[in-house]
Order: C-alpha cells, then sequence, then structure tokens
C-alpha cells in the first residue's frame, strides 16, 4: 500500500493561484482482530503493519512474545484489517470493550529504574540527529508524517514515518523485537514533542535516552526522571536542552 497519492491542487503564491499536484499523505484505518475478536483501531500510515501491531501489543503487555508472520492475515478492503492468531490463553489479560472495540489498559504504570550507562557526546547525538533528520523523505515530501529511529550512537539501526506519532515509536521498537536487536546502549530519536506515552513506551523497553527536536510536557519529563531515562528536546542547529539524568550527555566541542 502506498504511504501517499498525488492530487490536483490550487496553489497560491501571492494573489495568483495556479493547478499543480501535491502528495498528500495515506491515512487508514486499522483494525485488529485477535483470535476473530476485535480489540484496537487505530488510524495509521499503511507502512511496517507487522512492526507496528507487534510493538503495541508487546510494548503495552497485551501479548509476550513476538507475533510470526505466518499468525498474521491482513485484508484491505477500505479499512486495513489484520487478523491474529494465537493460543487462547494469550487472551486471559485483554479487556475487551463492546463499545470502542478497544483495548482497556491500565494507565498506572511504574518502572524501574533504567541502570544503563550508555552515553555519547553532545556531536555524536548531534551527528545521528542530523542523519535521522535526512531519513524523514515522506516528512519532506508531504509535510505530514512523524518519524522515529533507534540508534546506537553511530548509526540508526530502525527507522519508521507514520502520520501518528505513537505509531512512528511502536514501529520502531516492532522492528527492534522482531529482529532481535537490544534496546541496552541504545537511544530514540523522535521528530515531534515528547509526550508521557512516548517515554513510558521507551521506559517499558528500558531505552536510555530519548531524543527530539520537539519540547517534552511536564508530565513526559517526570516520568523520565522517575525511570533514569535522559531526556533530551529542542535538538536544533547547536542548541538542545537535556530535561533529565544529564549524565549520559557530555558535551564536547573539539
Amino acid at each position: 500500500m502506498d504511504p501517499y497519492i498525488k492530487r490536483k491542487i490550487i496553489k497560491y503564491q501571492g494573489a495568483s493561484g495556479e493547478e499543480t499536484e501535491d502528495s498528500v499523505a495515506v491515512e487508514k484505518k486499522l483494525r485488529l482482530f485477535l483470535n476473530g475478536k476485535e480489540i484496537i483501531s487505530v488510524h495509521c500510515t499503511p507502512l511496517m503493519i507487522h512492526e507496528l501491531i507487534n510493538g503495541l501489543l508487546l510494548t503495552e503487555g497485551i501479548l509476550k512474545i513476538n507475533i510470526p508472520a505466518g499468525a498474521i492475515r491482513m485484508e484491505n478492503n477500505g479499512d486495513v484489517r489484520v487478523y491474529i492468531a494465537v493460543p487462547e490463553e494469550a487472551e486471559k489479560n485483554i479487556a475487551f470493550s463492546r463499545h470502542l472495540c478497544g483495548v482497556t489498559l491500565s494507565k498506572e504504570k511504574t518502572f524501574k529504574a533504567i541502570a544503563d550507562s550508555f552515553s555519547l557526546t553532545y556531536l555524536e547525538l548531534k551527528e545521528i540527529f542530523s542523519e535521522f533528520h535526512q531519513k524523514s523523505e515522506l516528512f519532506r515530501l508531504t509535510g505530514c508524517f512523524h518519524s522515529a529511529a533507534l540508534s546506537d550512537g553511530k548509526s540508526i539501526l530502525a527507522f519508521a514515518e507514520d502520520i501518528g506519532r505513537h505509531n512512528a515509536v511502536d514501529k520502531v521498537t516492532g522492528y527492534a523485537l522482531l529482529n532481535d536487536i537490544s534496546f541496552r546502549g541504545k537511544l530514540m530519536l523522535v521528530s515531534c514533542r515528547i509526550s508521557s506515552e512516548i517515554v513510558s513506551k521507551c521506559a517499558r523497553w528500558e531505552i536510555p535516552v530519548i531524543a527530539s527536536r520537539g519540547a517534552p510536557t511536564d508530565l513526559a519529563v517526570e516520568i523520565a526522571e522517575a525511570a533514569g531515562m535522559t531526556l533530551i528536546g529542542f535538538v536544533r542547529c547547536e542548541n538542545l536542552n537535556v530535561y533529565s539524568n544529564p549524565q549520559r550527555i557530555a558535551r564536547q566541542t573539539e
């Protein structure tokens, strides 16, 4: 499925307009069925669907093991429908909502302090974030995508774009889990504001550093502090702000 389409538009520059084509992001409703029961629906970009649902279900604790490709059946009939077959005992911790067709997840999340001693220099962070920015091709094409990536500070190991910022993070974690990429000694890069949900997703996998060109919320900073995570915002030009656990960032100007 294509992540964008071409649409005819009228583009104005000043008072004059002309007909041209523009790239518009595709948004699909993803409906997820587990053993025939609809458990959740999200709006997403129809790319990396296996990685998205794997990251989402494992991060939220709905499933405990990776979803094998052979357990998935996908249909595209307007909505994208994904059918997953798992052993019946895997359903016992899932609460089905009759009205929302969603999963009722606990909001009371606690995380053990991340003991990972991973660190990187200021310049290493700036360089890897520049590479991350250059990979965001769908955003440059449409202006409508969020990006996320997992890095070891030297290279980007997993990358995803999606119309939903949470989806982009779930795709990256799902890819890492499916490909046996450890989260130890890694940082998560995101293009969006850092919400409490995004920090919670990273804390779930004990990712020690998260960095964004956007700003964090106060609750995101609180969770990062409690989880022992280094939280960095406003990574732009020569500037960045470290909001928690600054010991993992060494400022280097040589």
